[in-house]
Protein backbone atom coordinates (compact mmCIF):
# COMPACT_ATOMS: atom_id res chain seq x y z
CA UNK A 1 0.00 0.00 0.00
CA UNK A 2 1.23 3.45 -0.91
CA UNK A 3 1.18 5.84 2.05
CA UNK A 4 1.52 9.14 0.19
CA UNK A 5 -1.15 11.74 0.77
CA UNK A 6 -2.14 14.33 -1.84
CA UNK A 7 -1.53 17.95 -0.96
CA UNK A 8 -2.47 21.19 -2.63
CA UNK A 9 0.07 24.02 -2.62
CA UNK A 10 -1.20 27.59 -2.75
CA UNK A 11 0.92 30.73 -3.00
CA UNK A 12 0.15 33.15 -0.17
CA UNK A 13 0.26 36.97 -0.35
CA UNK A 14 3.70 36.96 1.30
CA UNK A 15 5.02 34.53 -1.35
CA UNK A 16 5.09 31.50 0.98
CA UNK A 17 3.54 28.23 -0.17
CA UNK A 18 0.66 26.91 1.93
CA UNK A 19 0.50 23.09 2.00
CA UNK A 20 -2.97 21.63 2.63
CA UNK A 21 -3.65 17.88 2.74
CA UNK A 22 -6.77 16.85 0.86
CA UNK A 23 -7.64 13.91 3.13
CA UNK A 24 -6.66 15.48 6.46
CA UNK A 25 -8.38 18.83 6.96
CA UNK A 26 -6.48 19.59 10.18
CA UNK A 27 -3.07 19.05 8.57
CA UNK A 28 -1.36 22.00 6.91
CA UNK A 29 1.91 23.93 6.92
CA UNK A 30 3.88 26.28 4.70
CA UNK A 31 7.32 26.92 3.32
CA UNK A 32 9.19 29.78 1.70
CA UNK A 33 10.07 27.69 -1.38
CA UNK A 34 8.82 24.46 -2.95
CA UNK A 35 11.47 22.20 -1.38
CA UNK A 36 10.88 23.69 2.07
CA UNK A 37 7.09 23.43 1.70
CA UNK A 38 7.33 19.73 0.70
CA UNK A 39 9.78 18.99 3.54
CA UNK A 40 7.52 20.74 6.06
CA UNK A 41 4.55 18.88 4.57
CA UNK A 42 6.21 15.52 5.27
CA UNK A 43 7.03 16.64 8.82
CA UNK A 44 3.51 17.79 9.68
CA UNK A 45 1.98 14.73 7.98
CA UNK A 46 4.19 12.44 10.11
CA UNK A 47 3.22 14.30 13.27
CA UNK A 48 -0.53 14.27 12.58
CA UNK A 49 -0.65 10.62 11.53
CA UNK A 50 1.44 9.74 14.58
CA UNK A 51 -1.01 11.59 16.82
CA UNK A 52 -3.93 9.73 15.26
CA UNK A 53 -2.13 6.41 15.74
CA UNK A 54 -1.36 7.29 19.37
CA UNK A 55 -5.00 8.11 20.13
CA UNK A 56 -6.48 5.31 18.01
CA UNK A 57 -8.29 7.86 15.85
CA UNK A 58 -9.47 7.04 12.33
CA UNK A 59 -6.93 7.56 9.57
CA UNK A 60 -8.33 7.95 6.06
CA UNK A 61 -6.76 6.13 3.14
CA UNK A 62 -4.92 8.48 0.79
CA UNK A 63 -7.02 9.57 -2.16
CA UNK A 64 -5.57 9.60 -5.71
CA UNK A 65 -3.14 12.38 -6.54
CA UNK A 66 -5.28 14.36 -8.94
CA UNK A 67 -4.19 17.22 -11.13
CA UNK A 68 -2.17 19.95 -9.47
CA UNK A 69 -1.57 17.93 -6.32
CA UNK A 70 1.69 16.72 -4.79
CA UNK A 71 1.96 13.28 -3.19
CA UNK A 72 3.75 13.54 0.16
CA UNK A 73 4.85 10.61 2.32
CA UNK A 74 5.30 10.62 6.10
CA UNK A 75 8.60 9.44 7.59
CA UNK A 76 9.49 5.73 7.41
CA UNK A 77 8.62 4.99 11.06
CA UNK A 78 5.14 6.44 10.63
CA UNK A 79 4.66 4.54 7.38
CA UNK A 80 5.71 1.27 9.05
CA UNK A 81 3.36 1.82 12.01
CA UNK A 82 0.45 2.68 9.74
CA UNK A 83 1.06 -0.28 7.43
CA UNK A 84 1.14 -2.73 10.36
CA UNK A 85 -2.03 -1.20 11.82
CA UNK A 86 -3.85 -1.48 8.50
CA UNK A 87 -2.60 -5.00 7.79
CA UNK A 88 -3.68 -6.12 11.27
CA UNK A 89 -7.25 -5.01 10.55
CA UNK A 90 -9.64 -6.44 13.13
CA UNK A 91 -7.06 -8.77 14.67
CA UNK A 92 -6.10 -7.80 18.21
CA UNK A 93 -2.57 -6.92 19.27
CA UNK A 94 -2.67 -10.00 21.48
CA UNK A 95 -3.31 -12.18 18.41
CA UNK A 96 -0.44 -10.53 16.58
CA UNK A 97 1.84 -11.02 19.59
CA UNK A 98 0.94 -14.72 19.73
CA UNK A 99 1.63 -15.09 16.01
CA UNK A 100 5.01 -13.41 16.48
CA UNK A 101 5.71 -15.40 19.65
CA UNK A 102 6.43 -12.19 21.51
CA UNK A 103 4.88 -9.98 24.16
CA UNK A 104 1.88 -7.71 23.70
CA UNK A 105 4.15 -4.70 24.38
CA UNK A 106 6.57 -5.76 21.62
CA UNK A 107 3.68 -6.13 19.17
CA UNK A 108 2.32 -2.74 20.20
CA UNK A 109 5.69 -1.07 19.46
CA UNK A 110 5.27 -2.09 15.81
CA UNK A 111 2.39 0.39 15.62
CA UNK A 112 4.24 3.15 17.46
CA UNK A 113 5.55 5.82 15.06
CA UNK A 114 8.29 6.77 17.54
CA UNK A 115 9.67 3.22 17.50
CA UNK A 116 12.12 2.10 14.81
CA UNK A 117 11.44 -1.56 14.07
CA UNK A 118 14.13 -3.57 12.34
CA UNK A 119 13.58 -4.97 8.87
CA UNK A 120 13.54 -8.42 10.42
CA UNK A 121 10.72 -7.41 12.80
CA UNK A 122 8.74 -5.90 9.93
CA UNK A 123 9.25 -8.99 7.74
CA UNK A 124 8.13 -11.27 10.55
CA UNK A 125 5.07 -9.12 11.30
CA UNK A 126 4.14 -8.96 7.62
CA UNK A 127 4.38 -12.74 7.33
CA UNK A 128 2.26 -13.20 10.48
CA UNK A 129 -0.38 -10.96 8.89
CA UNK A 130 -0.30 -12.85 5.59
CA UNK A 131 1.62 -10.09 3.83
CA UNK A 132 5.07 -9.57 2.35
CA UNK A 133 7.40 -6.66 3.12
CA UNK A 134 8.35 -4.67 0.02
CA UNK A 135 10.76 -1.74 0.16
CA UNK A 136 11.13 1.11 -2.33
CA UNK A 137 13.34 4.15 -2.69
CA UNK A 138 12.25 7.34 -4.46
Amino acid sequence: MDIRYPAVLETQENGALLVRFVDLEDTFTEGAALDEALFNGAEVLSAMLGCRLDHDLPIPDPSPAGEGRYLIAPDARTQAALLIRRARGDRSLAELARSLETSWAAAQRLENPRHSPTLRQLEKAAAALGKRLVLALE
